[in-house]
Formats: structure tokens, sequence, C-alpha cells
């Protein structure tokens, strides 16, 4: 079956933050194809949505009993804010696609494989398990609420027949075990065939179980659960090179953990003052370096990198390496610190580099250069002239990702009105496309767009007035090796895939 974007959906489902610190364009170019982004011909591969209210998708074709069992339809306007996507992570093979939402569930899609009569088939993805890996709890000694929310999913690499995957909530890191099971033991002496016990008395010879065939089935079991270990929400976690620890990271403080031990966590940074109201900054991203395990970068609101050596210091307070850029004092206003802090930062798949976003820019720094970034990136450069009316509705505070391409030649992050731009580091040329519903024809190729700053208007082009704020990409996410992206817009998730992939 030809996977339509309007008519694949998730399935059905059981349903003190330290705020933001802050203070009282060209015509988009097509991306150069040897960089790996085909010119920007993207072409949408599939549509999918989180329901809240569901009924079973009629099929008319003959599909794997597995690949359906969760693929619902529903009406789009049942939308509610449980069901916003709030995380994409690819796997390190890109084979699975994991997503998580407000409402504490992740989805997993496994990609299609490729046969002789649909070789076109090949990137799109279909659902492949879904679990509720979190619930609301209350802390009543704190008399908080601790949300669902699922932050982020970060994998491990596969190293049997069974995926694990970390997720997080506010509070609550858990590990999970996503296996297989296509056969089921039967012949048991002590139970019947329903699983009820038997009496003893009745039994009068003995059978050997045995495996028989069964459809197949996807089991999600919680492995572990890290919890009771941070005050403030927990924003990122990080696998390390190792992959015997991990790393968790809130508002003041960064924890590292063993896989096999829940009950205890090493304090790795902590920033929180003896006084509180001495309080000048937070933690908003932490990752560790993808080839040292000593290694790892964490990003403040005020606009800093800070690169920490664990084999310097226990208690890497101290940080081996600082990356600021100066401000331009003519550029200073009210709103220059809230637009500096850093709400994503990732080191490139070489080591070499880190990437950062704020507000209105995409930096690249070099880990030999401490002192300015070496790329800088407007990604919405058009919203500076709109700053207050952001603040007033909060817009200012939205925290978008961003990520790299397999080569570390692309750049992607997120804007408004469902739009996402990419950045080609070696010809110095963007684009912008959107996501959106009324472009959603199957395999349609995204046309660029540009937004329009004052002025005459051109049929193509948007003013910079009409854009809905309310309609944002937060969270993307890039295929490890090809050009296959996942944009979650809302409670959407698009996938696009590069036309000449």
């Amino acid at each position: 079956m030809v996977l339509q974007p309007s008519e694949r959906h998730y399935g059905d489902w059981n349903h003190g933050r330290l705020g933001p610190w802050c203070s009282p364009t060209g015509s988009p170019a097509p991306l150069s194809c040897e960089t790996g982004c085909g010119e920007g011909s993207w072409i949408l591969v599939c549509r999918l949505l989180v329901p809240t209210q569901v009924s079973l998708l009629s099929m008319e074709e003959d599909i794997d009993t597995r690949k359906i069992n969760n693929s619902f339809l529903r009406d789009h306007s049942y939308a509610t804010e449980a069901d916003i996507i709030s995380t994409v992570e690819f796997n390190h093979t890109g084979e699975l696609l994991a997503t998580g939402d407000k409402g504490g569930r992740v989805v997993i899609f496994q990609r299609e494989q490729e046969s002789k009569n649909q070789v076109h088939r090949r990137g799109e993805y279909n659902v492949y398990s879904t679990f509720q890996s979190h619930e609301p709890e209350f802390d009543y000694l704190k008399s908080l609420e601790i949300e669902e929310k699922i932050n982020k999913i970060r994998w491990l690499p596969q190293q049997n027949a069974a995926y694990f995957l970390l997720s997080t909530n506010d509070k609550t890191v858990k590990l999970w075990k996503v296996s297989e099971r296509d056969k089921r033991p039967e012949g048991y002496n002590l139970k019947d065939e329903e699983g009820r016990l038997r009496d003893p008395a009745t039994i009068t010879t003995l059978r050997v179980p045995v495996l028989r065939p069964m459809d197949l089935m996807v089991e999600a079991t919680p492995r572990r659960v890290f919890a009771n270990a941070h005050t403030y929400h927990i924003n990122s976690i990080s696998v390390n090179s190792d992959y015997e620890t991990y790393m968790s990271a809130d508002d003041l403080r960064i924890n590292l953990w063993n896989f096999e031990i829940t009950n205890q966590s090493f304090n790795i940074v902590d920033i929180k003052p003896a006084n509180m109201e001495e309080l000048t900054e937070v933690i908003t991203a932490a990752e560790f370096h993808p080839h040292h395990c000593n290694t790892f970068v964490y990003s403040s609101s005020k606009g800093t990198i800070r690169l920490c050596d664990m084999r310097a210091s226990a208690l890497c307070d101290r940080h081996t390496k600082f990356f600021e850029e100066p401000e331009d004092p003519s550029n200073r206003s009210f709103f220059s610190e809230i637009i500096s802090s850093i709400s994503d930062v990732k080191f490139s798949h070489s080591g070499r580099y880190i990437m950062t976003r704020d507000y209105l820019t995409v930096k690249v720094w070099d880990l030999n250069m401490e002192n300015r970034p070496i790329e800088t990136y407007q990604v919405h450069d058009y919203l500076r002239s709109k700053l207050c009316s952001l603040y007033e509705n909060d817009c200012i505070f939205d925290k978008f990702e961003c990520v790299w391409n397999g080569s570390d030649s692309v750049i992607m992050t997120g804007s408004y009105n469902n739009f996402f731009r990419m950045f080609d580091r070696n010809t110095k040329r963007d684009v912008t496309l959107e996501a959106s519903r009324e472009n959603s024809k199957p395999r349609a190729i995204l046309k660029p767009r540009k937004v329009c700053v004052g002025g005459k208007r051109r049929k193509d082009e948007i003013s910079v007035d009409s854009l809905d704020f309310s309609k944002k990409i937060l969270h993307t996410a890039w295929h490890p090796s090809e050009n296959i992206i996942a944009v979650a817009a809302t409670n959407n998730l698009y996938i696009f895939q590069d036309k000449v992939n």
C-alpha cells in the first residue's frame, strides 16, 4: 500500500520548572547536490498523525497485520495538548524512528524494506511499536505535579536482536527494551492452554513444553528506572561513547549514571549558588563527545558553551574550554539576553565542531577556537523587529533544536509557520521549506519558500506579518547516513526524502 500522507496515524493510547532566564534576508537558493541535498528537491514520503479519538482504518489491500494493528484514522481537529510531539530521534542505523509526545507516549516507526516491485517505498516508515513510557505523577512533599511529557529520547547502539532506548520526562529516566517475539511456549504441565493452574492430582503424564510459531509481536519492557536524582527538570540526556554510562542534565546540575546502577548517580556539574538570589544562568543542554568518553559540553542561558574533561576533576565545575561570542554593543537591547540563550547544542559526527542554536541563529564552533564561532547562520532574522510581540506571547522562549546531516556538511533547524531551514556549509547556500498539511500530497516535491519583509510581495512569498506563530518546528531529526529527515509539526510527523536519494 502506498502511504498516503493524510491517512496515516499512530494508534490508540491511554492517556517547579526554572523558566528561561531573562532580564527586565535574501531569496533562498537551492542546496548543492554535491553536499548530498539534491539541490533542495525534497519529496514528502509520509505524514503521520497522533490521534486522540480514533476509528479503525479501513484496509483495501493486503497488508501485514503487524503493520496495521496500530494504524488508525481520525479527524485532525481532535488533537489535544497530549498529542503534541516533543522529541524525534533516529536510531544509529536509521531503520527505526522514535517519537515522544506530551502525553508520555513513545511511538517507534520501522523503515519499509525495499522490494523489487516497490523500490520507491524504501523511505517509508510504518508503526513498529507503541507504548506508554511515563505517567503523570505528584510529588506530595513539594506539592508539585510531574508531567508525563517525554523531553528526550536517545537510542543505544544495537548489540543483539533487541533494541534499547532511553526516555525521560522532567524527573525520571527509563531504559526500555524493545524486542520481537514470534514463538510461544505450549504444553505446560501445571497450566492449561489458557494459563490457569491445574490440579496436580489430575496430572497423570508429563509433557515436554514446545515452542509454536505465532504472529509477530513487538514488546516494550522497562529494564531500568533512574529516578530521584534531579531537583529541577531534566532537559537533556546523552549516551556516552563507552556505552556504559550516560548523563542527565537539569537546570542546575548534570549527573553521570551507570546503566547497571539505578539507585545512585555521580554529580559532575553543579552550578547552583549558595544563595538562589545570586542565580545568573541555568544549564539549557548537554551532550557527550561522540568519540571521547571523558569529554562533554553544556550550554547556558547566557549564550555560553563549556567543554569539560572528566579526567581533570571529579566535579567539572571548572571547564576546560569556554566558548562565547562577544556581544556587539550597538545591537544591545532589552531582549539581548533572552535571544542569546542557547536552546540546543550538538557535536558534529566527526567530533571536531559544536553546533548551537539560539533564538535567531545557528552557530558552528571549532573546538580549537573559543573566542567566536566559525560560522553563523541567520534562521529568521526578519523576526528581530517583532521581538516585543514575541515576548508578549511567550514565543521568544521557544526552544528550537538543530541537527547535522550524516556528513556534517548540512545543518537543519526549525522556524515558525511550519518552516524549517537547511544551510549548506560548503556553498553557504540555504533553503526554507515548509511542512504543511495543505502541501502534503503523496510524493510531492517541496518548493522553497521566502518571507517578505515590507514592500511589494511576490506571488510565491509570504509576508512576515502573515506568519502563524502557533505553527512551529521545534524538533527535527536527520537519518545518520541518508538524506531522509523527520520533522515534527505539532501533532504531525513529516518524513521527507531527497529526490535523488
